[in-house]
């Protein structure tokens, strides 16, 4: 059954994720390093991880699978999942796919290294509606599709 997998800690969507699951009738696992109020829904579950360093990447990359779901802005937990034949969304709406994975991570590493020398600071702009539309479509796109392709991972 087609599973959504949130990266949940600073996850700014996870409000969409959960009209679009239930739409669907999807089940969704958002994987936290501290405990965070969910909705009481049976088929939303949070899984609370140690705090270390990569705690909860693991833990998603150790329970995805092939044409799950991950939602995440986290590029090297982007690619890991791709590794695994899972689905990648980032919080914006901007999928994850093996032909543009390469570039994220070395504007990443850019970034990083400006960050580094001070020639960009702060982080991400904040989210926008229309950075939440897009993400809304996105993950019914990828819905769709896998259900297109995979009709197993139909309810």
């Amino acid at each position: 059954m087609l599973h959504i997998f949130i990266d949940a800690d600073a996850c700014p969507v996870k409000p969409e994720v959960y009209r679009v699951a239930s739409r669907f009738g999807l089940d969704v696992t958002l994987v936290a390093n501290a405990r965070m109020r969910i909705p009481n829904e049976p088929w939303i579950a949070l899984e609370v991880v140690a705090n270390g360093l990569d705690a909860a990447d693991d833990w998603i990359v150790e329970h995805v699978q092939p044409h799950d779901i991950v939602v995440t802005a986290d590029i090297p937990l982007a690619s890991r999942c791709l590794k695994k034949d899972a689905r990648v969304i980032g919080t914006t709406g901007k999928p994850f796919t093996e032909d543009n994975i390469g570039q994220s991570v070395a504007i990443r590493d850019l970034l990083s290294e400006l960050r580094e020398v001070g020639e960009v600071t702060g982080g991400p702009p904040p989210l926008k509606k229309r950075d939440r539309s897009r993400f809304l479509q996105q993950l019914d796109e990828v819905i769709q599709s896998i259900r297109r392709q995979n009709p197993s991972n139909s309810v």
